[in-house]
């Protein structure tokens, strides 16, 4: 059974960090890229970055401008985001999600994790 758990969210002020981990279970974690995605409240779900299957290509949303650093740990099977400089914009649910693999799709994702950022 594939599992992807997020953990790390919380709290933080305008200005502040957060890394995020993901640790996932139940699929050759290696073979495949994963993602980071986010809903904040009361909008959409919003692409945050990809990384891919031995994170030697990364991929961000053009929104991010560079604050975002997604990275990962085949040999721990963990996905990581280290978020600076966080704005009150990116508040949000955070979700870990598995891509497909036979396209540009995700297939699994975890339960997420809330940041709030907020003075």
């Amino acid at each position: 059974e594939v599992q992807l758990v997020e953990s790390g969210g919380g709290l933080v002020q305008p200005g502040g960090s957060l890394r995020l981990s993901c640790a996932a279970s139940g699929f050759t974690f290696d073979d495949y890229a994963m993602n980071w995605v986010r809903q904040a409240p009361g909008k959409g779900l919003e692409w945050v970055s990809t990384i891919t299957w031995n994170g030697g290509r990364t991929f961000y949303a053009a929104s991010l401008k560079g604050r975002f650093t997604i990275s990962r740990d085949n040999a721990k099977n963990t996905l990581s985001l280290r978020m600076n400089s966080l704005k009150s914009e990116d508040t949000a649910v955070y979700y870990c999600a598995k891509a497909r693999g036979s396209d540009d799709g995700m297939d699994y994702w975890g339960k997420g994790t809330l940041v709030t950022v907020s003075s």
